[in-house]
């Protein structure tokens, strides 16, 4: 920089005017404040910008500046600047003469007089209409980006909350997710009928053939006015349009009048009526239209969407429109009110089909299972659990057989993999080795026939399986046990809190034999317990099977129970809490009546059987009861022995499929549950006329507190012993 070498010449007379008026930059001069600003003089930039003239200056003085503005947020306070005399910065919009919509950023600066106001205001105007009209792009450009990452959001948390259909609040919660584009939302199920849902039973069957709906819901009752809060029907009966969109014949959406007639018992009129009702209760406006869309699944249509966009008719009779959508919804509202109702149809139908087939699997493979079997001189408990992370059948299988008297047979087997192909190739495995088990006495003479057979049959998947016979000693309460193992884990033999794995008897898989099978052979006496499990029961992912079989053998030293389902129930809570695998466990213990007199508080207090709905069943309970409560120090109670034989009657002849029985010790007396396929709830008769029976539940209800409950897809009957029942 270098300095000045002397005083700064004045500029020529009339150069600053001359200046100023060749400017690019728009400039004019208006009167003052207290004259209305009139505009005085523009320069030549300014007119050609603006339009505006110097021989529009007549025109313009009718018409300040900076009246043009209309809707300037800032105007007040630049109003106050000018009427105070300040110079002031402003954005402004308006029209000019050849009718061209503007924005300006106008400066104003007052031009100092004599005394007093500022009589002369020197003004400088840019055309920023381009940068404007480009923010106001990239806002809008914006506001869409962020309104697609909320509906996206949005999507993203309905799709959530369907993945967990059996929360019983999921489509409550998806509606209430709705109301941040709409007013009001809702979901209804098309089950035997329309009705408003806050979740889905997954029990129902999946989509199939549909229903008329045949539903009937009286009016709303009437106000304190005695008025009914419904919009006055003004129109000749409708199309039931509602019923069309449940059968198909439309897709939908579509838009239900509510000030429309229908008749009373059609589906557009219920859905009326009952929309009327929950937006009155709900939002204090009364609705004119609804969106209705159909909820579908595979085969029909499973429910309906209904969403109301805010028309709707206030208090005092004026129609009203919700801020929220505002008029000339857009697009986007009903797109993703659309994608709900399509992705909640297909989670619904998905849900109640693997529902349904895992109900259908686990009915297969207990019916491939034998049911609780009872052993003369031996207790003898069983237990199957499919992994509950898949609804397939799975390929364990156990078996129990009295071959005669005092010998049993005893199977548990493992075919590898979870399918139809697994099960079938158990049923086959099952039905081969119950034939040679009658026939042969050897269990590796049994085994090796096995392999013989299964070779020919091809079946196409590897199996392991122990098999072990129990024969009664003539002299005393002993028994011999022989077994052999086909590739499956060692039976663990318990007595007085050391465990021994039987591991004699190995052999290769079923049908892999390449040499005569071995048999293993150990003496079992009074109080001695045999345990025979598939891998399920110890394989965990985190774990080798050796370390899950050390855990087992660990668990099985620290049994306290002295009955056969004790044990089971024991093992069960230590190590199948969470199993990976199926589960089948058969534990069988040589009763010892001298010790089993003893108490074992630490022994868990719950049993649990599943028998087959036949009458021998019932003496089966009978007998389970009875062992529970010497086991657990409850006196042998002929009251609970009833009540047990009552219930378990009652799901015999009235109910299907197994029943399921449960015991508890409460701590002050004995719960009985049994649970059947049944739904239909027990009653309480005053018996047969001109025949036997039909008093069962009033013994029940003598000797115990009784009550029922759904369970699954039946009902589980309870009862607690009255205190002086027991004893």
């Amino acid at each position: 920089m270098t300095e000045s070498s002397g005083p700064v010449p004045p500029l020529p007379s009339g150069f600053l005017d001359a200046a100023i008026a060749v400017a690019v930059v728009p400039a004019f001069v208006t009167g003052a404040w207290g004259d209305g600003m009139p505009v005085l003089w523009v320069n030549d930039a300014f007119a050609r910008e603006s339009g505006i003239g110097v021989n529009d200056l007549a025109v313009l003085g009718k018409h300040p500046l900076l009246e043009l503005v209309d809707d300037d947020a800032e105007r007040e306070r630049s109003q106050t600047d000018l009427r105070s005399g300040r110079p002031t910065t402003r954005m402004v919009s308006g029209r000019l003469l050849d009718g061209r919509d503007t924005w300006w950023q106008v400066t104003m600066t007052p031009v100092p007089g004599d005394e007093g106001p500022a009589q002369r205001w020197f003004g400088t105007a840019t055309d920023v209409s381009t940068h404007v009209e480009r923010q106001a792009n990239q806002l809008a450009s914006l506001e869409v980006e962020r309104r697609e990452r909320a509906d996206l959001d949005l999507i993203a948390q309905t799709t959530e909350l369907l993945g967990d259909l059996e929360y019983p609040y999921a489509l409550r919660d998806i509606a209430d997710l709705l109301r941040a584009l709409v007013p009001w939302a809702g979901f209804y199920v098309n089950d035997d009928g329309l009705l408003f849902a806050d979740g889905v039973d997954v029990a129902s069957p999946p989509s199939g053939r549909g229903r008329r709906h045949a539903r009937y819901v009286p009016e709303p009752p009437e106000d304190a006015a005695g008025e009914r809060p419904v919009a006055q029907e003004t129109r000749e009966p409708a199309r039931d349009e509602i019923q069309d969109l449940l059968e198909g014949v439309v897709e939908g959406p579509v838009m239900l009048r509510l000030d429309a007639g229908f008749p009373a018992h059609s589906a557009s009129g219920w859905l009326r009526r009952d929309l009327l009702r929950r937006v009155v209760e709900e939002t204090g406006a009364l609705p004119r239209a609804v969106v209705v869309h159909a909820v579908a699944g595979r085969r029909r249509v499973l429910g309906l969407l209904a969403t109301w966009h805010g028309v709707g008719v206030a208090a005092d009779g004026t129609v009203t429109q919700e801020v929220r959508p505002a008029p000339g919804e857009p697009q986007h509202v009903h797109t993703v009110i659309e994608v709900v109702a399509r992705r909640a149809g297909t989670a619904i139908d998905n849900a109640r089909l693997y529902a349904r087939e895992h109900r259908l699997a686990e009915a297969l493979q207990r019916a491939m299972l034998p049911e609780q079997a009872d052993v003369s001189g031996l207790d003898v408990w069983t237990y199957y659990a499919p992994n509950a992370e898949h609804a397939q059948v799975g390929g364990d299988w156990y078996d129990v057989l009295q071959i005669k008297d005092g010998t049993v047979g005893l199977v548990v087997g493992d075919v590898v993999g979870h399918d139809v192909e697994a099960a079938a190739a158990m049923g086959q495995l099952r039905s081969v080795v119950r034939s040679y088990a009658f026939e042969l006495a050897t269990p590796g003479i049994v085994v090796d026939r096995v392999d013989q057979l299964v070779t020919g049959m091809r079946i196409p998947r590897s199996a392991s399986m122990v098999y072990a016979t129990l024969k009664h000693q003539q002299d005393g309460d002993a028994w011999t046990v022989q077994y052999t193992r086909a590739g499956h884990l060692p039976p663990l033999l318990l007595r007085d809190g050391t465990v021994t794995q039987l591991a004699g008897g190995a052999g290769s898989l079923i049908g892999f034999g390449s040499k005569p099978r071995t048999t293993g052979q150990a003496e079992l006496r009074r109080g001695d317990v045999l345990l025979f499990y598939t891998d399920g029961l110890i394989e965990r992912r985190d774990r080798s099977l050796k370390v899950g079989l050390d855990a087992l053998v660990e668990a099985s030293a620290r049994i306290t129970a002295r009955d056969a389902a004790g044990v089971g129930e024991e093992l069960l809570s230590r190590l199948a809490d969470a199993p990976e695998d199926d589960v089948a466990l058969v534990v069988v213990r040589v009763p010892d009546p001298v010790a089993d007199a003893e108490i074992q508080p630490l022994s868990p207090r719950s049993r649990r059987w599943l028998l087959p709905s036949e009458p021998a069943s019932i003496g089966r309970a009978r007998h389970a009861v009875l062992r529970t409560c010497q086991a657990w120090g409850l006196p042998e109670s002929a009251s609970a022995e009833l009540v047990v034989s009552e219930l378990v009657a009652n799901g015999v002849l009235h109910g299907w499929g197994n029943i399921a029985l449960r015991l508890f010790d409460t701590g002050d007396g004995l719960r009985i549950e049994v649970e059947d396929s049944n739904p239909a709830p027990p009653v309480t008769t005053d018996g047969h006329p001109n025949r036997v029976g039909g008093f069962g539940m009033q013994i029940v209800e003598r000797l115990a507190d009784w009550g029922w409950r759904p369970a699954g897809s039946g009902k589980l009957v309870w009862a607690k012993l009255h205190a002086t029942a027991v004893g």
